[in-house]
């Protein structure tokens, strides 16, 4: 299996310097394939290899911080033309550069992200300098919410999401979200689902910290466009997950007259590497269709025994009046590199618009 390090190849050095070496005369290729593996390189990892880059491409770069990116723009140029693009995600060096020798240069660095992020994405790099220029920054990507190309218009909405997944947080952007609000609200139409859906992550991030201020959002972009309503919907998610009672009402999501039935666990003791089965019936008990939005909530036990609950959708969807169904279903306990599981008694509980059933408990054992 390949793993995501293994993009820094020789043969991808070998080929980057040739198009570094075409248009920067000066430039040793032998001598910086040679100095990309020196220092234990093979025991790096992906991010240590993508930094370590970073750092020996800037030894064969101009000192000028503004002369090295109007390389690197030229760089790039050449890259595309010898159509040396596949696997973009090992040129994410490119915005690594700005981000560790541009913080001192907004105006030449600002510029260098609109560039640079239509060939690879700059939304981690452009956050150290939302945390020191702060308004002076947001300012800057609020332009760019309106600029002709949907990447940079996408790096004004996703670098700016105060909790954006595996980067620095926002702590400011987390606290009062209102100066990036313009840049949601020129993108809430835009005509690129790659923009909105980070439209929809920027909102989610928000309403982990400041859910009225998402309600007042989602009230605000009601029916404006089938699309708008889409990002509202995915903004909303952790809301709904939550069962808040004013985004669940917002979307007719009640639970009265709808009854859970015949609720069982099927395997009350799981083995690690194995599932979890269950089944429930749920009976639409109105004289009308109802929308209806499924959940189950696995209460996982945790190193210290207490419970932690994560909540899985299933559908959602109209029911017909007095409609009953029968639902089944599988949760996996395959270990995984992204969840430890712990043996002991833990729960599980279904979901009916917003409102949980009482748990039924289960064993897992190793």
């Amino acid at each position: 299996m390949a793993l995501i390090k293994d993009i820094y190849s020789v043969t991808f050095y070998e080929k980057f310097g040739q198009a570094v070496a075409e248009i920067h005369p000066t430039f040793d290729k032998q001598q910086f394939i040679d100095t990309i593996y020196q220092d234990d390189f093979a025991q790096k990892e992906w991010k240590d290899r993508m930094k370590h880059t970073t750092v020996v491409l800037h030894q064969f770069m101009p000192e000028s911080f503004s002369e090295a990116v109007l390389l690197i723009d030229k760089i790039i140029q050449n890259l595309k033309k010898n159509k040396f693009t596949d696997g973009n995600l090992a040129f994410i060096f490119f915005a690594d550069y700005i981000e560790m020798y541009g913080l001192d240069d907004f105006k030449t660095s600002a510029k260098a992200f609109v560039s640079i992020t239509q060939f690879i994405s700059c939304e981690f790099a452009v956050r150290p300098f939302i945390l020191k220029y702060k308004e002076k920054m947001i300012d800057e990507m609020v332009q760019w919410s309106l600029h002709e190309n949907h990447h940079v218009r996408r790096l004004a909405s996703e670098g700016s999401r105060p909790r954006l997944p595996w980067a620095m947080a926002i702590p400011f952007l987390k606290k009062d979200p209102a100066s990036i609000l313009p840049i949601l609200e020129n993108l809430k139409n835009d005509s690129s689902e790659y923009v909105r859906r980070s439209v929809a992550n920027s909102l989610n991030d928000i309403a982990k910290d400041n859910a009225q201020t998402v309600l007042e959002i989602a009230k605000k972009w009601r029916g404006i466009s089938k699309e708008t309503d889409g990002i509202i919907k995915h903004g909303c998610r952790t809301l709904l997950k939550q069962g808040h009672p004013e985004i669940l009402s917002h979307y007719g999501l009640e639970s009265t007259n709808i009854a859970l039935s015949s609720f069982e666990i099927k395997t009350p003791v799981v083995k690690i590497g194995s599932y979890l089965e269950f089944q429930f019936q749920l009976n639409n008990k109105n004289n009308e269709a109802k929308n209806v939005r499924l959940e189950y909530a696995i209460h996982y036990k945790k190193a210290k025994g207490h419970l932690a609950k994560k909540v899985f959708k299933i559908s959602e969807k109209s029911y017909s009046p007095n409609q009953i169904i029968k639902v089944e279903r599988k949760q996996s306990f395959k270990v995984i590199t992204t969840r430890v599981f712990h043996t002991g008694m833990h729960q599980l509980s279904i979901i009916i618009n917003g409102t949980e059933s009482d748990v039924l408990e289960f064993e897992l054992i190793n």
